[in-house]
C-alpha cells in the first residue's frame, strides 16, 4: 500500500496550498515573494544547465527514432488529446481549469522520474536520459508556442511575443549560462544533487504559494466546488490512460524492442511539474494562476502512482523474458 501513498513532496504541496488558503500573502509581502520566486526559478534552470552532461547527450543521440517518438508523444500526441477530448472532458471542469489542462498537454517530459522509472522497469536508461533532457530543453521554446496556438484556438486570447521573450530571459538564458559554467561547476553540481532537488522543489513551492495566495484572495474555493475538483481528477486520469496506451502500443507498432518501448512509455507519457509551474507564472500573468497550475499538480501525483505500479510490472515481465521457462508467460502479458 505504501506505493499508493503521497510522497513527502506531495505532502509539502498540500501543506503549501493550505497555508496559502489560511494565510495568503498580500501587499508588500506578495511583491517580496514574487522577486524571491523569480530568483529561485532562474537559479533552478542555471543548475539544470550545469548538471546536464554533454557526454550523455552525445552518447544517446544515435537512437534518433526513439527520441523522435518521445518528442512526438510529448508535443504532438498530448496537445491533440487535449483538443480532441475537450468536448467530452471540458463539461467536467471550469473553463479556467481546462485551460490548465491544455497547458499541461504542452509541457515537456519530466527528467528525474522518467529516468528513475525507466531504470526500475529495466528499460533503455541512456536513451531515457537523452530523451527526457531534450524534451525539457526544447520545451522552453515549444511549450510557449503550443500554448499560443491552443489558447488562440480555444478563444481565450492569444499568447504575446512578450511572454515568449520572458520565457527566454528567465529560463533559457540561465540554462545556457549553466551549460557554459558546466566545465567548472558541473561535477560539483552533480555531486551535490540534493542542492538541485532543494532548489527544484523550493521554487515550485514558492510559485504555488504565491499563485494560490492570489487565487484565494480572488475567491478560489468559491469557484472550485467538490464536484468540479472530482471532475478534474477524472480528466487527468483519462489523459494519462490515453497517453500510456498510445505510447505502449504505438512503440510496438513501430517495431521497438521492449527496453526501448519502456523508455518511450515513461518519457512520452509524463509531464514536468518542475518546468510547468515556472512557465505558468510567466505565460499566464493575466489569468488565475492557481487554477492553471492545479491540473499539473494533480497530474503529477497521479502519474507517479500509476508509473510506479507500471514500472514494477515491466520489471517482472523482463525477468520472465530472461528466463526461458518464463519467456512464454512474458509474451502473454
Amino acid at each position: 500500500m505504501r506505493r499508493f501513498l503521497p510522497d513527502g513532496f506531495t505532502l509539502s504541496l498540500i501543506a503549501t496550498v493550505l497555508l496559502a488558503s489560511f494565510l495568503p500573502c498580500r501587499g508588500t509581502a506578495a511583491q517580496a515573494f514574487e522577486v524571491l520566486t523569480d530568483i529561485a526559478i532562474a537559479l533552478l534552470f542555471f543548475l539544470h544547465g550545469a548538471k546536464l552532461s554533454r557526454e550523455a547527450v552525445v552518447a544517446g543521440m544515435t537512437n534518433w527514432r526513439l527520441h523522435l517518438t518521445v518528442l512526438a508523444s510529448t508535443f504532438v500526441l498530448f496537445p491533440l488529446l487535449g483538443l480532441l477530448l475537450k468536448p467530452v472532458l471540458s463539461p467536467l471542469v471550469t473553463p479556467d481549469l481546462y485551460l490548465g489542462i491544455l497547458f499541461l498537454c504542452t509541457l515537456p517530459s519530466t527528467v528525474q522520474s522518467s529516468i528513475a522509472f525507466t531504470s526500475i522497469a529495466r528499460g533503455n536508461v541512456p536513451a531515457a536520459i537523452v530523451s527526457a533532457s531534450a524534451s525539457s530543453l526544447l520545451g522552453i521554446f515549444i511549450t510557449p508556442l503550443l500554448v499560443g496556438v491552443m489558447i488562440a484556438g480555444s478563444g481565450q486570447g492569444a499568447m504575446s511575443w512578450h511572454s515568449i521573450g520572458a520565457i527566454v530571459v528567465q529560463l533559457f538564458i540561465p540554462f545556457v549560462a549553466g551549460q557554459i559554467a558546466q566545465r567548472w561547476i558541473g561535477g560539483w553540481v552533480r555531486k551535490h544533487a540534493k542542492l538541485l532537488t532543494f532548489v527544484d522543489r523550493g521554487s515550485i513551492l514558492l510559485v504555488v504559494y504565491t499563485a494560490f495566495s492570489a487565487a484565494v484572495l480572488q475567491g478560489l474555493w468559491h469557484q472550485l466546488p467538490l464536484p468540479v475538483l472530482g471532475g478534474l481528477v477524472v480528466v487527468n486520469i483519462v489523459l494519462l490512460a490515453a497517453a500510456l496506451l498510445a505510447t505502449r502500443y504505438g512503440a510496438r507498432a513501430l517495431g521497438f524492442e521492449t527496453e526501448d518501448e519502456i523508455t518511450i512509455v515513461f518519457c512520452g507519457s509524463k509531464k514536468s511539474l518542475a518546468s510547468g509551474v515556472p512557465m505558468a507564472k510567466v505565460l499566464f500573468a493575466g489569468h488565475p494562476l492557481g487554477l492553471i497550475v492545479l491540473p499539473i499538480m494533480l497530474f503529477h501525483q497521479i502519474q507517479l502512482m500509476t508509473c510506479a505500479v507500471l514500472a514494477r510490472k515491466y520489471a517482472v515481465r523482463r525477468e520472465l523474458a530472461a528466463d526461458p521457462v518464463g519467456a512464454r508467460l512474458a509474451r502473454d502479458r
